[in-house]
């Protein structure tokens, strides 16, 4: 039956209205390809071999090399309807002959060619010459030589087949991206049912005929929904191929993963020898899942690394992992060798409780810290000699907040076994409240507190606590505020009571170390201080000419006083965390911040350039006796103001500390803090950072420079010699001089060459500790990459490695280089 359409334009061009009864149409196969792609979960490969296709890759779909385009729509046919439109029709029963720009259109889908023959009553439709079908529900098209097809049931044949798609996908940091669809190309594919199959298939995301990568297989047979498998398919690189999977299957159910082989991996160190590993996934059910990935290291034996991942519940889950090696040991020149072997177990998780309390933690433990120096990637892990655990359960309501704290911590002072510093709280709960208005006024008072209750334990070589120490602490605070102009001053006191269930005989330590007694302790301090806000300078001035609009320049100066008394008996105290670095004192701050504030044209303020300088004056020098001549002193009042050691005597001042930060554009920043110590007439620590980045350019740098401080008395012209020699327990904080960097040239998906390169160069020792080079290309589908590495410092002095990668964009990479290991 025919419908006129109400256009009068339409209708010398002949559009006709075919009323038709179809259902809704399926999905062409390459949209079943296209779930395969999108899909977050893991794929498995049958094989036998070492060739196995990389998981990353196999989540693609099927390719063509026709640049296509996504078309746009309007007025589609309303549903039921077929709509044919040709130069020339004819028409004999139910059976059209389409000539001339022939088209069929419902609104699932389109179909164009030179020719059509269409039988309304049975659905068929025969399509020649230029072929060209679109499905505008899952958004692929295709060109043909030919098609068969049933429009009752969507199924038919195509013949010479090409075509293309584009897919949601969800980029992810640090893979490349590619504007791209999916291409592509058979000898011809064949749709059964709900059964799609394509011979002699190839699949890529590159253009062009000759493309960087495809993927090849005599037979893709896809159910939609279902499960995808590849039969025999290779990878290849510019035609070559370079991997082979007997059998390549893809889960395509929602929420659904199978168990599999992982794509396995080579790699080379001087160190450590050839690197061969491959690993194993096992998909447990809907939420655990555990792969086991194990590597030979053939001069030193094999690792293992275990992941085990769940969700238990729908507002829980957990990440656990485990990475170890039996070692056989480190070749000396003298042909002994040095067994560095051991594991480390990271696991993290998170959960939401009833009654609104959640759980949340993250849990670390290693065995040995030559193991973590001599098998880490990471410098900045293979330096770091902290080891932390904390699990907390906690609630928050009306400003308070509840939490059971577990926290394991573990300071390896050298690389040998058992020279540690362990701190447990096994758990410590706490009770904090926020400043709550107690009393309203001319005279406001605010009450705030915290309280908690633990057992704590501390073992390291000089001494062992028992396994549970009673530790309780209360200590409430009031506050008040007065102004007057443009003058704020916030005067408060606070209470402080602590109980300890052991403590030391005596402060001073023996051959033996320390004597831990259970005597129990009890410290009652009381605080009192203030801060005060003077008014603050601001003038305005006209901005230079190559900054445009105005500047505005403010002085802040601000001033605070406190007393701490009662405080005192640190020399029995056990050092369990900051608590116990609260002593007596009686001291004031003052500080001063100057800005440069910059208003554009566009009205949008920056903070251009803040510099604050801060000191202390002591008016007790030894702080109730907690600070000895001759020894490293740590107390609170020194913590607080510096994060470098400068107590190894009594003393009235602090040094002078700067804090420089400069961010005159969006792409370069600044920032040099340093500490001038008047007592000894010269800058003692200084760290300087300068970062600057733009879409192809970056650069960083940093230095960080410790000064020797001797704690005995040493002259000026000795003190470098002594400095070079002395063991760490004789100077204040152990000498440093480092400088830093990171250059590069290109970003993740930056077309073309890209280059980077990181360095950690020892000055003092004239030693380039770490450094590591990449070198990246990228197409517009694809990425090389390879890199360099290079640990020049304790067990791993002079050790290379060589990483290498192959990503695919949108999809994954796989190769040796991970990517928390790219400089991009």
């Amino acid at each position: 039956m025919f419908r006129r359409r109400r256009s009068e334009a339409r209708l010398r061009r002949a559009y006709h209205y075919v009323s038709n009864i179809f259902g809704r149409f399926c999905h062409v196969f390459f949209h079943a390809a296209l779930a395969a792609g999108t899909g977050k979960h893991r794929l498995w490969l049958v094989g036998l071999g070492a060739g196995l296709l990389p998981a990353a890759l196999a989540q693609a779909p099927f390719p063509s090399y026709e640049k296509a385009t996504v078309i746009e729509r309007r007025d589609p046919p309303p549903e039921g309807i077929v709509v044919v439109r040709a130069e020339k029709q004819e028409r004999e029963g139910s059976r059209y002959r389409l000539r001339g720009n022939a088209e069929i259109e419902t609104r699932e889908m389109l179909l164009r060619a030179d020719e059509i023959d269409y039988d309304q009553e049975t659905g068929a439709a025969e399509g020649r010459g230029r072929v060209h079908y679109t499905n505008f529900l899952s958004g692929e098209q295709l060109w043909a030589e030919r098609i068969d097809y049933n429009l009752r049931d969507a199924s038919g044949s195509f013949y010479r087949v090409r075509g293309a798609a584009y897919g949601k996908i969800e980029y992810r940091p640090g893979i490349l991206r590619s504007e791209n669809p999916f291409f592509f190309q058979g000898d011809w594919a064949e749709k059964i049912q709900q059964r799609y199959i394509l011979h002699k298939a190839t699949i890529t995301n590159c253009a062009g005929i000759n493309p960087w990568w495809q993927l090849q297989a005599p037979v893709i047979d896809v159910i939609p929904g279902q499960r995808a498998i590849a039969q025999r398919s290779w990878f290849k690189l510019k035609g070559v191929p370079i991997l082979y999977a007997p059998v390549f299957y893809k889960d395509l159910r929602e929420g659904a993963r199978k168990s599999g082989f992982l794509t396995p991996s080579v790699g080379n160190s001087n160190r450590r020898g050839l690197t061969y590993g491959i690993g194993y996934f096992w998909a447990v059910n809907r939420s655990y899942d555990v792969s086991y990935r194990p590597q030979y290291f053939t001069e030193r034996g094999l690792a293992h690394t275990v992941d085990f991942r769940g969700r238990p519940t729908q507002t829980s889950e957990f990440n656990a992992f485990i990475y170890g090696i039996r070692d056989r040991g480190r070749l000396l020149d003298n042909g002994s060798r040095v067994k560095e072997g051991g594991y480390l177990v990271n696991a993290q998780g998170r959960a939401l409780l009833p009654l609104g309390f959640y759980a949340r933690g993250t849990v670390n433990y290693l065995s040995n810290f030559a193991f973590r120096q001599a098998f880490t990637e990471s410098f900045n892990e293979a330096v770091f000699s902290e080891v932390n655990s904390v699990v907390q359960v906690s609630r928050d309501w009306a400003g308070q907040s509840f939490n059971a704290v577990f926290t394991r911590q573990e300071n390896f002072q050298s690389a040998e076994r058992g020279d540690t510093i362990l701190l447990r709280k096994l758990p410590e709960f706490e009770w904090i409240s926020q400043d709550r208005e107690a009393l309203r006024g001319p005279l406001p008072v605010w009450v705030s507190w915290s309280a908690s209750a633990g057992l704590l334990q501390r073992n390291q070589p000089l001494f062992q606590t028992r396994q549970f120490v009673e530790r309780v602490d209360l200590a409430p605070r009031l506050m008040t505020a007065l102004r007057w102009k443009e003058l704020h001053l916030t005067p408060y006191v606070s209470l402080r009571d602590s109980y300890y269930g052991s403590s030391f005989r005596t402060a001073l330590e023996t051959e033996m170390g320390k004597t831990v007694t259970g005597d129990g302790i009890n410290r009652f301090s009381r605080e009192v201080g203030a801060e005060l806000a003077l008014p603050t300078l601001a003038r305005i001035f006209e901005a230079p000419r190559w900054l445009g609009g105005r500047v505005k320049h403010s002085i802040e100066p601000r001033a605070s006083f406190r007393t701490v008394a009662g405080a005192g008996r640190l020399d029995r105290l056990i050092r369990f965390d900051e608590l116990e670095l609260i002593s007596d004192t009686t001291e004031i701050e003052y500080s001063v911040a100057q800005r440069l504030w910059w208003k554009g044209r566009d009205n949008v303020v920056r903070d251009l350039l803040t510099w604050e300088v801060r000191q202390k004056r002591f008016f007790d020098p030894d702080f109730g006796g907690a600070v000895r001549a001759g020894q490293r002193n740590v107390v609170a009042s020194a913590a607080e103001l510096s994060g470098f050691a400068f107590l190894d005597r009594p003393r009235r001042t602090s040094p002078v500390v700067s804090a420089l930060r400069a961010q005159p554009r969006d792409w370069f920043g600044l920032e040099w803090r340093a500490d001038y110590d008047p007592l000894r007439g010269r800058i003692t620590n200084s760290s300087l950072t300068v970062d600057t980045r733009s879409p192809n350019y970056f650069l960083s740098f940093g230095h960080t420079k410790v000064s020797c401080l001797p704690l005995s008395d040493v002259e000026a012209l000795e003190r470098e010699a002594f400095c070079r020699s002395a063991p760490s327990g004789e100077v204040l904080s152990p000498p440093s001089n480092q400088i830093r960097g990171t250059l590069g040239v290109g970003n993740e998906n930056r077309r073309g060459w890209n280059a980077g390169v990181y360095g950690v160069y020892d000055y003092s020792t004239g030693v380039l500790q770490y450094m590591n080079t990449q070198l990246t290309y990228n197409t517009e589908c694809c990425a090389f990459s390879g890199q360099y590495r290079r640990f020049n410092f304790g067990a791993r002095s002079g050790e290379n490695q060589f990483r290498l990668a192959l990503v695919i964009a949108n999809i994954g990479s796989f190769g040796t280089l991970k990517r928390q290991e790219r400089l991009f």
